[in-house]
């Protein structure tokens, strides 16, 4: 079924008096403006059953459909060129059963099978992850800025069984021969040539007539692993997160109740890359949770008055966005826009400047909430619903999580001392956070302390107030316009040029940005270092690696600080940087 424009509307006027499934028991505190923290800290629980299946949630809601004669719009997507559709909580589970059925009959996929997907906001990205839940198949996502040597490194790694992709990644993918990724047997194409080699066309078998609609949930283990996410670390490639099916399909729960402060009556737009996990935060796991509309815009650029336009034309509660966008959005007119629907607006993936949150509660009367969290776990502080605000500030630990400040010896510190930000373990690991690193058991156990701490990477203090304030990151990871990026990725991409002989990449503060990659060179013996050089450098990392991890800043240098032992000091250069980028704005 198909809803636009007034139908959405006025569907959305009558509900209000939905019902929350009882899926999971869950605490009676529910967030609105009367909620004191305090008490919904301390009466939170959240019972983990032994078999969770996120399909589960989905069908309840559908339930909830059913009994009451209608059926709610479950994800709502529109594009640039008109097009809109939308469906129900219903039509998404018959959907997930039919593709389920594509992939472990016609695709050969069995329960416990890795599948890439690379996909833009296209509707078969929530489509096949539901079908994927439903059967127990493992899902790993990946932005579709990858270049084909990134998308070799992660089947490879993975050792994933199928990857679906639209016809621009397939071309990608067409440059992997068969014996690069051994494990790899399905090629599975969405909104591509029907004819091409190697690929099986996904919308001939979806159709009502072409596979049946008759699947029955998978009965996982909520213990069993549900996704794979590739997280940049500051020595090698990316290393695989492992979420399982309580971890990130029960942990949102906290998510889209404690934060984003969902109901049913909500239509929710976040506007994160599908290929992060981030996507599974805000644009499934968190709003389904609730059973808020899932809003999408499917566009190939990113455009401020675009986005503007959207939000104030489509009766938006809930809007979520990156930093980056956040800071150009606020030069836009937003007094020119009538944002009558909007009732809140929250940012994640880094810090955000004070500044912009209060231009925008000039422009639109609206105070930006904040939040925190990692790939490896959900939501661990934020601006919660109900609480104050302070600029700058991450906000409180969120139900489920004891997170502590501690030294280097794993001591707690005092109010207002600097430390790591850890998450307390005992008495009871929080459900949100993830199984480990796959297949790396020594980058596993490098994160957490004993059985007591997971460690963040991540620098902060608490205020008298129990509000948490971001530092820095205790390692070399660069996080930039919401992205993280590892320094050694950068580095052993520019060192693939014949005219590098060393390099060292670390963060560089930037207004707009927050921060950009720079990298220092060294360069080979008979080149020197100029402006055309510094451009097909960047040229180059970009056609190597995925283009949002090319250095925006490139300096050459005779040579780079080391250790004794000879390790690149990053340390000094990042010092170097903030210090430059001080004096810069002191003149």
């Amino acid at each position: 079924m198909v809803f636009l424009g007034a139908r959405v509307l006025a569907i959305l006027s009558r509900r209000s008096s939905c019902l929350r499934p009882n899926v999971i028991r869950f605490a009676s505190v529910l967030p609105d403006a009367a909620v004191d923290y305090e008490t919904a800290k301390r009466e939170f629980h959240l019972d983990v059953p032994r078999h969770f299946n996120f399909s589960s949630v989905i069908e309840r809601w559908a339930a909830i459909e059913k009994a009451r004669g209608r059926q709610n719009p479950a994800l709502w997507w529109v594009d640039d060129n008109g097009n809109e559709r939308g469906w129900s909580f219903a039509e998404l589970v018959d959907s997930s059963k039919r593709i389920a059925n594509l992939l472990t009959g016609i695709c050969k996929l069995k329960r416990g099978d890795k599948l890439i997907l690379v996909l833009p906001r296209l509707p078969e990205w929530w489509m096949v992850n539901l079908a994927c839940i439903r059967a127990g198949i493992i899902v790993s996502p990946g932005t579709t800025q990858l270049t084909s040597h990134d998308i070799k490194y992660r089947l490879v790694t993975s050792e994933a069984a199928c990857i679906v992709a639209d016809g621009e990644n397939a071309d990608k993918i067409d440059q992997i021969s068969d014996q690069e990724c051994p494990d790899l047997k399905v090629r599975l194409l969405i909104n591509g040539d029907g004819n091409r080699q190697g690929w099986i066309p996904y919308h001939d078998f979806v159709e009502e007539t072409a596979v049946s609609n008759d699947y029955e949930m998978c009965d996982t283990l909520s213990s069993e692993p549900m996704n794979i996410f590739f997280t940049s670390g500051t020595t090698g490639f990316p290393k695989m997160a492992l979420h399982t099916h309580a971890s990130y399909g029960l942990g949102h729960l906290i998510t889209g109740r404690y934060w984003l402060g969902l109901t049913p009556n909500d239509v929710f737009w976040s506007m994160s890359d599908t290929g992060w996990a981030k996507a599974y935060w805000s644009s499934l796991f968190a709003p389904w949770s609730e059973g808020a509309t899932v809003f999408v815009h499917h566009t190939d650029s990113f455009d401020p008055r675009r986005t503007l336009q959207v939000l104030s034309s489509y009766p938006i509660t809930s809007f979520c966005s990156a930093p980056t966008a956040l800071r150009v959005l606020v030069h836009e007119d937003l007094k020119s826009f009538q944002f009558q629907s909007l009732r809140q607006v929250v940012s994640a993936g880094e810090p955000l400047n004070p500044e912009v949150i209060e231009q925008w509660k000039a422009g639109t009367g609206i105070t930006i909430r904040e939040g925190y969290g990692q790939t490896e776990t959900t939501l661990l502080c934020g601006t919660l619903t109900g609480m104050e605000a302070r600029l700058g500030s991450m906000g409180k630990p969120a139900p489920g999580y004891d997170i502590k400040i501690i030294d280097k010896d794993g001591n707690e510190n005092d109010v207002g001392s600097e430390g790591e930000i850890a998450i307390k373990l005992a008495p009871k690991r929080p459900v949100g956070l993830f199984s480990g690193y796959l297949n790396d058991q020594e980058r596993t156990e490098s994160c957490f302390v004993g059985d007591d701490y997971y460690l963040t990477g991540d620098r902060g203090y608490f205020d008298e107030d129990g509000y948490i304030w971001f530092v820095s990151r205790s390692d070399d990871v660069i996080i930039t316009a919401g992205y993280r990026v590892g320094p050694f990725e950068v580095e052993s991409a520019l060192v693939s040029h014949k005219a590098v002989l060393e390099s060292a990449v670390v963060g560089s503060p930037d207004k707009e940005r927050g921060t950009i990659i720079k990298a220092f060179v060294v360069l080979s013996p008979g080149y020197q270092g100029n402006e055309d050089l510094k451009s097909e450098l960047q040229t180059h990392v970009r056609n190597v690696t995925a283009p949002y991890k090319y250095p925006r800043k490139i300096e050459f240098v005779a040579s780079l600080p080391k250790t004794m032992s000879g390790k690149i000091r990053r340390v000094e250069l990042r010092e170097l940087e903030m210090k430059n980028s001080k004096s810069m704005e002191s003149t």
